[in-house]
């Protein structure tokens, strides 16, 4: 028996690449009984490249890719940290995709090392709107006073929009989408990810790590485990450690150093994607880099190396 796992994606030409990395690392990691449901949102005005992840049907049988277009939605909504109008996209999944009353989204700078078939099957959202993975805003001191000061949100509650599981259903019936609209017409700093915590506020279930394993969690979880805890279980944590989903939410792997990198370039290399004279260039631009350090900065580095990840 074949069990469907629909799941969105949405990005532009200028990360095809990193797309197509992402959807070989989920159809490699797919039990045989998966069958993934992918969904594409694009806009009609970027002409997006669909070619390229034809090149996945030559190596998988278990999905199929459709397209929606957004139209002009969002076009003109507010951008910051270089982040464009792709982010907004998500708000409207329950909307452009109406045939499923639950659905999972997920951004391109990921790599998933499991199939989501158990999680999709058995995260009861019951009268929750959406379902993610505590950002432990509260640990920074900007967004602890920036939810709590400007948003009126509890920053110990706060979710990461780029891996979410939406009750489609739920947020249809309850017209949530005119809602996300309106607050897109804001200038919140976080974008899409400030807009489903406010609208959805009260009606969000927190779960399990392994869905959004971003780079600062991975940081605690050598730094700060005991913070960790306060949220999950220590086989929580293992188990993010060993196959959860990776989410490189700031500095991307294939643009520079970053935790989790081999992991990336080790599913790029093996992907349909691989291009060997971009993966000479990136190293060569590295060994440039590090080459043109100055002597204190070649310092800095030895002393990060030796000292970050000492301290429990």
């Amino acid at each position: 028996m074949r069990h469907t796992v629909p799941i969105v994606f949405a990005f532009d030409n200028n990360l095809i690449m990193p797309a197509g990395v992402a959807l070989y690392s989920l159809l490699r990691n797919a039990r045989e009984d998966t069958f993934y449901d992918i969904f594409i949102l694009h806009s009609a005005k970027s002409d997006l490249d669909r070619s390229a992840l034809k090149q996945l049907e030559d190596r998988f049988d278990n999905f199929r890719i459709q397209y929606r277009d957004v139209g002009d939605t969002f076009d003109g909504a507010f951008q910051i940290r270089g982040i464009n109008t792709v982010t907004y996209y998500r708000l409207l999944i329950p909307q452009l995709i109406p045939e499923y009353d639950t659905i999972l989204y997920s951004d391109v700078d990921v790599i998933f090392q499991e199939d989501l078939r158990s999680l999709y099957e058995t995260t009861d959202l019951s009268d929750c709107y959406i379902a993610g993975v505590n950002s432990l805003a509260h640990l920074h001191p900007d967004s602890d006073t920036y939810y709590a000061s400007q948003l009126k949100l509890d920053s110990r509650h706060i979710v990461y929009a780029g891996n979410i599981i939406l009750n489609a259903k739920k947020i249809r019936e309850d017209g949530l989408t005119a809602q996300f609209l309106k607050e897109a017409e804001n200038n919140y700093k976080f974008q899409d990810l400030d807009i489903l915590n406010i609208v959805c506020r009260g009606r969000i279930k927190e779960i399990g790590m392994s869905f959004c394993a971003t780079n600062k969690i991975a940081e605690l979880m050598a730094t700060s485990r005991a913070e960790l805890l306060n949220y999950w279980t220590e086989q929580e944590i293992e188990h993010t450690i060993r196959s959860g989903l990776i989410h490189y939410n700031g500095i991307k792997p294939w643009k520079g150093i970053c935790i989790n990198h081999d992991i990336w370039w080790e599913y790029y290399r093996q992907s349909p994607y691989f291009d060997y004279n971009f993966y000479y260039d990136y190293y060569l631009r590295r060994m440039n880099e590090l080459d043109g350090l100055s002597l204190s900065k070649r310092l800095k580095v030895l002393f990060r190396f030796f000292t970050v990840g000492q301290t429990k």
